[in-house]
């Protein structure tokens, strides 16, 4: 009955749904295309096999997928595999990196007639959820079709187990039609215990994306590039959300009252709000220039706005310094991991609970700082670009916790091919 009131509810909430996407193709036009897929409809004929599905949210969850999907076509070279996404971000980034090597379709909405397409389209004979995707009639639709279905990197903050607690009765549910939970650590686990997952179905395998793999070309190019700004100090606000980069050009404001040849890489995280950074810097008075535009960096050059999608590891090696945006706005900050990967000391708000384990134990590790405004913010980063070595220590102190937490790859396919699969 609870599943029913909330697939009424789903329902009723479509128009305000499509109203949404149509509203976010304003400055994103890949959000009105494709609505077919969203409700089931696909135009290329069904799969001869059945699959293996991999479900990603956005780009965040795509790269947390790639070491794993990576992995799992080396092993499996024959297996037909499908990765799906909700978002065109998302789904921009899965076509460049595995192209034609992967099926990728959007995920249909939680509604059982949806939900129907999607499984004579591809007949997946087992399904991967990454982090935090539970959907009560894809969950009901697998058990139904005997699909094993897993949930992997999950995490559960204290804010979202708040949130599950309130649905108590579909949440159990839910959790009790999984096969298999692979937590990213111990305390997330605890919370899918205690909302009715049985303790026999739980590992604690880590986070993918510690695994992340360093990208040396797009390093090469930027080391290339920062050797023309002369040592100019430089810091990066990375995946910075909306209401954050206000906050970050009057840090930098402030930061260049110390250090006047200091330069901002400003990447904000959505790309419909690449022109509106562009457009609040040169509000505050800023000299801006934008990645895609093809103009170099000149001395006079106060921002650079990197606005070209999956470029991150392009971007942070230009930097001294990284502040991980989602943190000083209450959305719960990016990835503070692969900052600290590439050997970055790291600066966040404190809006942690997206990366709480990881933020933890960069912060135990001396190789993260939190502040708490703008004002702290610009403090923080001319200490550290003042300070060489104590930038050094925490670089070493970031690779290290990178380095202590790697494998959560091989553990958790491991898992996956436990389950039975067409292979």
């Amino acid at each position: 009955m609870t599943r029913l009131l909330y697939s009424l509810l789903t329902l009723l909430a479509l128009p305000l749904i499509f109203v949404r996407l149509w509203w976010r193709g304003r400055r994103n036009p890949a959000y009105r295309l494709r609505w077919r897929e969203r409700l089931g409809g696909y135009v290329t004929p069904p799969l001869s096999q059945s699959c293996v599905v991999f479900h990603a949210v956005s780009v965040g969850e795509v790269h947390a997928a790639v070491p794993l999907v990576e992995s799992f076509l080396r092993q499996h070279p024959q297996q037909s595999v499908v990765i799906t996404t909700t978002t065109p971000t998302g789904s921009a980034r899965v076509n460049e990196l595995f192209g034609t090597r992967v099926h990728h379709v959007y995920l249909p909405y939680d509604l059982p007639w949806c939900l129907n397409g999607f499984f004579r389209q591809f007949r997946p004979a087992l399904l991967v959820l990454l982090e935090t995707e539970l959907w009560p009639n894809l969950l009901a639709r697998c058990e139904r079709e005997r699909c094993p279905m897993l949930l992997v990197n999950a995490r559960l903050s204290a804010k979202s187990f708040a949130s599950y607690q309130r649905i108590a009765g579909l949440t159990r549910d839910m959790l009790q039609r999984l096969a298999a939970v692979s937590a990213q650590a111990t305390a997330d686990g605890e919370r899918f215990v205690q909302l009715g997952l049985p303790r026999a179905r739980l590992a604690i395998n880590g986070s993918l994306k510690f695994d992340v793999s360093v990208q040396q070309d797009k390093i090469a190019q930027a080391q290339s590039w920062k050797s023309q700004w002369q040592g100019r100090p430089v810091w990066i606000a990375a995946s910075t959300r909306e209401g954050e980069d206000e906050l970050v050009l009057q840090a930098h404001r402030q930061l260049l009252k110390q250090l006047p040849s200091a330069l901002l890489v400003l990447v904000p995280r959505h790309p419909e709000r690449f022109g509106l950074a562009v457009e609040l810097a040169k509000q505050r008075g800023l000299s801006v220039v934008q990645r895609s535009s093809g103009i170099g960096v000149t001395p006079a050059t106060q921002v650079l706005v990197g606005d070209t999608m999956g470029d991150m590891h392009l971007y942070y090696p230009l930097a001294d310094v990284a502040f991980v945006g989602g943190s000083l706005v209450p959305t719960g900050c990016q990835n503070v991991i692969e900052a600290a990967a590439l050997g970055l000391p790291v600066v966040t708000g404190p809006s942690l609970y997206n990366f709480q384990a990881a933020s933890d134990a960069l912060r135990e590790a001396g190789a993260m700082q939190v502040v708490m405004d703008a004002g702290e913010l610009a403090a923080k980063l001319a200490e550290l670009l003042l300070q060489p070595q104590r930038r050094l220590a925490m670089a070493n102190a970031a690779r290290a916790v990178v380095a202590a937490n790697i494998g959560a790859t091989s553990r958790t396919l491991a898992l996956v091919e436990s389950y039975g699969f067409n292979h």
